[in-house]
């Protein structure tokens, strides 16, 4: 019905708005603290586009993704405490290649336990199709397209495989931030260790209270230059720096470049005077960026087709359970915090584009972490999704 990429962009501010207007009531507070208020900022717009009220597919959510996302990162960055970030430890780095391992071995268990039920008509196209969704779950759109090339995937499985994969992501994603809502009630039920993620907390809070100002013109001014001029440069850059790298770092295309570069800038801003623009509200613009990128994804999410391969949707189900249980028992066994387990997970799931966004549902100064981290998971995913593709085709001629 609404095509125009302008009234596209002004109903999902409109269902942010009336989002976040339901969440000051009271009775929104105590229905957002149970089920998080980003999962109907993922839902709502996609109810809106697969009931057709919205398209599935406009410019408004490219520019989102292109433009807003790297502002935001910038925005978010720009108050952030490197030293305090760095103590988090280890646990955080164990969870994020604990959940590349549980998908990379993950999916070839699923396959060689589901192998049987698989339709026989789809002969090598089984496994070339899971192997390429591996890409997806340890990096990104980038790595999916890297995997996919690498195996020979046909067109209508390439498709296919691109429905499985935006379900069961955006299934799991409101299942981590559910975790963010009751993060402390998770966290208390193991007894984890939340000391360092609590540090961290209090002196970003404690750096709030103390730059907390009414914002002037010349504050917003200086925050929107910063944000959309630092991303052109950014853009600029990465354009040369993906054709430099294509080889040795296939998995990172032009978004992957643009995604680290202005992460860079806004961390070296961090270090400047330029930091106490947060108290002006940078960080908020950069969250309202951030919660736009959130219901654009959801309205890009297409469920038409996702039962034309039942199968390989219980395989894929199966799969993300391993690497769900695998996390789980992870955490439990270091005993930390639920945190760490949600943005590793999200980092090698959703990469650089929604690791960010579950961060933040924790508190929005550690986008910054999320961000990092799906930064390396599009470093490793092309290599870690082909090694996956070999196990599968293992598996494909074991049966044969």
């Amino acid at each position: 019905m609404i095509q125009d990429p302008i009234a596209v962009l002004a109903i999902l501010l409109a269902v942010l708005a009336v989002l976040f207007t339901v969440a000051n009531h009271p009775w929104g507070k105590r229905f957002f603290s149970v089920v998080p208020l980003l999962v109907f900022a993922y839902f709502i717009p996609t109810t809106l586009s697969n009931t057709g009220i919205i398209p599935l597919q406009s410019p408004t959510y490219d520019f989102i993704k292109n433009w807003l996302l790297p502002s935001s990162l910038l925005l978010l960055t720009l108050a952030v405490d490197i030293p305090a970030i760095l103590k988090l430890g280890r646990n955080v780095l164990v969870l994020f290649f604990g959940g590349t391992l549980s998908i990379m071995l993950g999916g070839p268990l699923a396959y060689l336990l589901c192998y049987q039920i698989i339709p026989k008509e789809m002969g090598d196209q089984a496994w070339k199709g899971l192997a390429t969704l591996s890409g997806s779950w340890i990096g990104g759109g980038a790595n999916y397209v890297a995997v996919g090339e690498s195996v020979g995937i046909s067109d209508s499985v390439y498709s296919m495989m691109i429905v499985i994969d935006v379900l069961l992501a955006n299934i799991w994603l409101a299942v981590l931030l559910f975790f963010a809502a009751n993060e402390q009630r998770l966290d208390n039920r193991i007894n984890a260790d939340r000391s360092t993620l609590d540090t961290v907390r209090k002196k970003i809070e404690s750096f709030d209270k103390k730059v907390v100002r009414v914002s002037s013109l010349e504050d917003l001014f200086l925050i929107l230059a910063l944000a959309f001029g630092g991303t052109v440069l950014a853009t600029y850059a990465a354009d040369y720096l993906a054709v430099r790298f294509q080889e040795q770092a296939p998995g990172l295309n032009k978004f992957a470049w643009t995604v680290i570069i202005t992460t860079a800038l806004g961390l070296s801003a961090s270090f400047t005077r330029l930091r106490n623009l947060d108290g002006a509200g940078a960080s908020k613009l950069g969250t309202v960026f951030l919660y736009l990128l959130v219901a654009s994804i959801g309205a890009k999410a297409s469920f038409e087709k996702v039962f034309d391969a039942p199968v390989l949707l219980l395989v894929c189900t199966f799969w993300i359970i391993i690497h769900a249980a695998t996390l789980l028992l992870l955490r439990r066994w270091l005993r930390a915090p639920i945190f760490f387990l949600a943005v590793g997970s999200q980092a090698n799931i959703g990469g650089a584009a929604s690791a960010p966004i579950v961060a933040s549902a924790f508190h929005p100064s550690l986008a910054p972490v999320g961000a990092l981290l799906g930064v390396a998971g599009y470093v490793v995913g092309t290599y870690a999704g082909l090694t996956c593709a070999y196990l599968m085709h293992r598996v494909y001629l074991l049966y044969q």
